[in-house]
């Protein structure tokens, strides 16, 4: 079974987003609210994937993923985040992110892009 850690600010997001995949069998290893506790479980669960908002209280996601990379270079990690501008998707990109999903979203894009990234 996959193992996923989701890291939104938002409750509602995270408790979407844990449903969503827990119907379609994976396993949800933590949430966090915010770039400090993301960077925490990322090294504490080493899950298989990482859902990641751009957007976070404490710091932003970009900053958030380049510190994840920094410490394991392999980690999946999806950006999902209602910011799609071009410029900080790029960004994401070449910081490592494999995919971006933008709110509001589907149950099968997240599905789609999750699976997609996990084969990868």
């Amino acid at each position: 079974m996959k193992r996923i850690l989701i890291v939104d600010d938002s409750f509602y997001m995270r408790t979407m987003l844990k449903n969503m995949l827990t119907d379609a069998g994976y396993e949800i290893v933590g949430e966090a609210p915010n770039g400090q506790t993301a960077l925490e479980l990322a090294k504490e669960t080493n899950p298989d994937l990482i859902t990641l908002d751009v957007i976070l209280p404490d710091n932003t996601g970009l900053d958030v993923l380049k510190g994840i990379k920094a410490d394991q270079p392999d980690m999946k990690i999806v950006i999902v985040s209602a910011v799609g501008q071009e410029v900080i998707v790029n960004e994401a990109l070449e910081y490592g992110a494999i995919s971006y999903i933008v709110k509001p979203f589907s149950e099968e894009k997240v599905l789609e892009v999750v699976k997609k990234a996990l084969e990868e």
